[in-house]
């Protein structure tokens, strides 16, 4: 995945920069960076591998060396950020967030055009989907329309920070708005960023979320839209189910809210008799919480996560270092789990080889029953739009490895993203006895829905259902101009 945050300010930039830069450091593990202009007009910039020191340790020791009035930073997952660029538009400094699904097709095009900016800059010897997007932004004639242009060329997502070399500052929203980019504002700064929980602890007000597309120049003191929000938005739901803090909002609807209803409506969709109900820590506890809530009955912690060290087990490359994270992370409270019916919650489950792990650990410590309620439905399609995951085959996902199974590799999916459909139910019984739970159930796509708050149409569901509003759908509704404020519909 990744994130980013940049600030433009009356005075020195740099600390609102690091510490809101630091707040995404959950979306990535990979490179950190940042790139601050200096009253001489140039760029100075860093970045460091984070994959195993926090992002915070790395860059405290560099923070002196920068001074400057607007900067962005970065924490990536695709190759090592921010650039700072050459062109005939003058030179630029940028940071990128999302997925370039087509990048073999546009690298293609823009050497066929003797491009020479592209640099193999990344460890791996390839091409990074930065280099991309700064050279389709300099074959234009302005930078607004070389941001128009990314939006019209590539497929996936892509959202976008910007500084000229005069201080222009750009914040450019992926064209679906599968990512959402954030605003604030305190006297005398601006910043733009992904995750909105960042915002009050570094005194800036929320002014509001850039519209899909939406491409807007930042002063310090000023917002002004360069190129109009689209009519159509597909934000990924799985912002609110797993990868995002509980503490932001996306589209006036907060994290952790959210996560407590899906929680509840698990609990009346699909009750248990149990003792407790437990989250699968970080982003099972809240919806745990719902749970219990709704169930009436009692919270309680068997596994505790041991964070200082352990990135998020979907990061590694490798899959045995992603199983080996996933248990090291993991500890367990035996007094917790001895003769106890557990109901545990969830956000998803991907390949299954660490829920299998953790039940079998369950009933070595004398668990009764594992009863498993997950938070969003089967995965059966492979996100194309966003880099929120490691997979490389459609068939590392639990759910396709039994389809292709059963049916071969043509299967009709639909009949497997329909809960009240035999096949379906056929599935979830398979990864129940996979998984050696004593029972297991998803949330509905229409109960997640309803939890998140927004239209349906608004939302990206294609890992759940194969479907995608964002070329078929009806336009984007913006929160304010619904019949309810995200407050009020926050309160129900």
């Amino acid at each position: 995945m990744g994130g980013f945050c940049g600030v433009v300010s009356k005075e020195d930039c740099v600390f609102d920069l690091f510490y809101g830069t630091d707040y995404h450091s959950h979306l990535g593990t990979h490179r950190g960076g940042m790139a601050v202009l200096e009253p001489d007009g140039t760029f100075h910039r860093s970045i460091h591998n984070i994959q195993n020191t926090p992002f915070r340790s790395k860059f405290e020791h560099d923070l002196s060396a920068f001074v400057g009035k607007v900067g962005i930073g970065v924490i990536s997952d695709t190759d090592p950020q921010p650039l700072v660029m050459s062109s005939k538009l003058g030179t630029f400094a940028v940071v990128t967030v999302g997925l370039i699904a087509n990048i073999e097709e546009l690298k293609k095009e823009l050497f066929s055009t003797n491009c020479v900016q592209l640099q193999y800059s990344t460890t791996s010897g390839m091409v990074g989907q930065t280099e991309i997007i700064s050279a389709l932004i300099a074959t234009r004639d302005s930078i607004v329309e070389g941001l128009q242009y990314v939006h019209e060329k590539v497929k996936g997502s892509i959202s976008i920070l910007l500084i000229e070399s005069d201080g222009t500052f750009y914040a450019s929203r992926d064209k679906w708005g599968r990512t959402p980019i954030v605003i604030g504002k305190k006297d005398g700064a601006m910043i733009a960023l992904q995750e909105s929980c960042a915002l009050q602890n570094l005194g800036f007000e929320h002014v509001r979320d850039l519209g899909p597309g939406e491409v807007v120049k930042m002063t310090a003191d000023s917002i002004s839209t360069v190129v109009q929000p689209g009519r159509k938005m597909a934000i990924c739901s799985f912002l609110w189910v797993y990868y995002g803090y509980p503490a932001s909002s996306y589209e006036g609807r907060n994290v952790e809210m959210t996560r407590y209803r899906c929680g509840s409506a698990l609990a009346k969709r699909t009750p248990t008799e149990a003792d407790a109900a437990c989250g699968i820590p970080d982003s099972g506890t809240s919806h745990a919480l719902g749970y219990a809530h709704e169930a009436g009955v009692k919270f309680a912690r068997p596994f505790v996560k041991y964070t200082p060290t352990w990135a998020r087990s979907f990061m590694p490359q490798d899959q045995k270092q992603r199983e080996h994270v996933a248990s090291m992370k993991l500890i367990p409270i035996p007094g917790l789990i001895k003769d106890r019916r557990l109901v545990f919650c969830d956000d998803s489950i991907v390949r299954g080889t660490q829920l299998g792990k953790q039940a079998l650990k369950l009933y070595s410590l004398g668990c009764k029953e594992t009863h498993m309620r997950i938070a969003c439905p089967p995965l059966v399609y492979p996100c194309k739009f966003i880099n929120f995951s490691r997979s490389k085959s459609v068939y590392d996902l639990i759910t396709r490895r039994y389809i292709r199974d059963v049916e071969g590799e043509n299967a009709d999916l639909d009949k497997y993203t329909n809960p009240d459909s035999e096949e379906y139910k056929g599935m979830v019984e398979y990864i129940r006895a996979k998984l050696h739970l004593t029972s297991l159930a998803f949330q509905r796509i229409d109960d997640l829905i309803q939890a998140i708050g927004l239209p349906e149409e608004d939302l990206c569901t294609y890992c759940w259902s194969g479907k995608d509003y964002a070329e078929t759908g009806d336009c984007y509704h913006c929160p304010c101009e619904s019949e309810e404020s995200p407050k009020e519909s926050e309160n129900k």
